[in-house]
């Protein structure tokens, strides 16, 4: 009886480990696919947009930006 107890947890354990592992590999790997938004895409976005952007404009971007995140 506290042999499976045991067991049980021992699995729980080794699950979690491997789960953190296993999530921590794979935002690696998403993230070096689809890098956060960093100034020079801001500054690209909105020239797209026919905006030309100063350096206070794309801050404030930023700042939003982290805001949300």
């Amino acid at each position: 009886m506290i042999a499976n107890i045991i067991w049980c947890l021992v699995g729980l354990a080794v699950g979690l480990v491997l789960g953190f592992f296993g999530a921590r590999l794979f935002m690696k790997k998403y993230l070096k696919k689809n890098p956060p938004i960093n100034e020079k895409m801001i500054k690209i976005m909105m020239q797209q947009m026919g905006r030309t952007p100063s350096q206070k404009q794309v801050n404030q971007m930023m700042k939003a930006m982290n805001k949300v995140q």
